[in-house]
């Protein structure tokens, strides 16, 4: 039997195309981009032509990309360095339940350090109350932080709308885009967003590279030292191979982004067909408010941790992979109101256009057979 890969949540395998990009930048055009002579030259030259691609993407000035090593570095940076440079206007933080553990340690931290930080509840489709993120603000309110999808349930919460109203309150607003780059349009304008962030394994690119957005006007402290790169945001010698692949990635996203949509739509109908099949499966989170590679379903008798390791064909999760070692109930479940028990009883599948019909048949039919 074949492996059938069902974790692109978690990461994504690198498109041959970006893979192809980097080559020559590990071999034979080497040289540091912070050298001066012309060999450090044509790396630095390299890396603003990706910076451009990755403006792009999120139609943001070029100027206001940072590169990292991927967005747990960036969240890190724009809420503990946004804090710092801006504790003179308030001390007070707004963000959601279910949210990546990567944004809810780094606000524990924060509150270790008197920072006041602002947990909003979801509904049970996994969305924030627009009129409850209102009543949250206070005058000492410095930064909204809301995600775009959620990476357990897909769930795309009403990014337009919280920044329109952050930006009518002179609010900050910070997002983690993880799970909606590439997949479907991000428009940092459009959405009134102030940071964002995304890493590149999520997008066909390598792992170990992401990015901070940040509008030159927002002031963060950094949180590093030893360099000038980055601005200062963001010192250290430059992963030239890395951003290049990303860059590229961003390039095909662009021209592909469309296509790869409707496909992920069509692979996610028959999958939802399918799973009806089995008595009491349903999918969990919003049907209207979601990307279609991801899908959190609950199926009444299933036991996901005795079920996932013995599914040795299948690459399954039953939620974040950052917190896979961790032998707890999802947060983000149960913030939308399931018991542990019930947590116990789900499977988070997620795909991409890479994904073939055939394999959610053989995955199905395999379900039914072991639950």
């Amino acid at each position: 039997m074949a492996f059938n890969y069902f974790d692109t949540a978690s990461t994504t395998k690198v498109d041959s195309r970006v893979f192809e990009s980097m080559l020559p930048y590990f071999t034979e055009l080497y040289g540091n981009a912070s050298s001066n002579h012309d060999f450090g030259q044509t790396s630095q030259l390299v890396i603003e032509k990706s910076r451009k691609k990755v403006a792009d993407l999120i139609n943001s000035n070029a100027e206001d990309i940072t590169f990292t090593s991927g967005s747990t570095e960036s969240i890190n940076i724009a809420l503990k360095g946004y804090v710092e440079a801006n504790y003179e206007k308030g001390n007070h933080i707004i963000t959601v339940k279910t949210e990546h553990k990567a944004v809810l340690s780094t606000c524990e931290n924060l509150e270790t350090k008197g920072v006041e930080v602002t947990y909003l509840n979801v509904n049970a489709e996994g969305l924030l109350s627009i009129s409850e993120l209102k009543d949250a603000i206070r005058a000492d309110t410095i930064l909204i932080c809301i995600m775009y999808v959620n990476n357990e349930t897909g769930v795309i919460q009403p990014i337009k709308e919280i920044g329109d109203l952050a930006r009518e309150n002179n609010i900050a607003f910070f997002c983690d885009a993880t799970q909606a780059i590439g997949k479907i349009p991000v428009d940092v304008q459009k959405d009134n967003i102030d940071m964002l962030c995304f890493s590149g394994h999520k997008l066909n690119a390598p792992k170990g590279v992401g990015i901070l957005f940040k509008r030159r006007e927002i002031s963060v402290t950094p949180l590093f030292h030893g360099g000038s790169q980055e601005k200062g945001l963001r010192p250290g010698t430059y992963n030239t191979p890395l951003i290049v692949g990303l860059g590229k990635a961003c390039e095909i996203a662009i021209k592909e982004q469309n296509q790869n949509f409707q496909i992920n739509k069509n692979l996610h109908d028959y999958f939802i067909n399918m799973l009806m099949d089995i008595k009491g499966a349903k999918l969990i989170g919003s049907k209207n408010n979601c990307v279609f590679n991801i899908m959190n379903i609950f199926i009444p008798g299933l036991d996901s941790d005795t079920f996932i390791p013995q599914a040795v064909n299948y690459a399954l999760s039953n939620g974040s992979a950052c917190t896979s070692q961790i032998i707890e109930s999802s947060h983000v479940l149960k913030a939308m109101g399931f018991t542990d028990a019930e947590c116990k009883q789900t499977l988070r599948i997620s795909i991409d256009h890479n994904t073939k019909e055939f394999q959610i048949k053989d995955f199905i039919d395999y379900l039914k057979n072991h639950i």
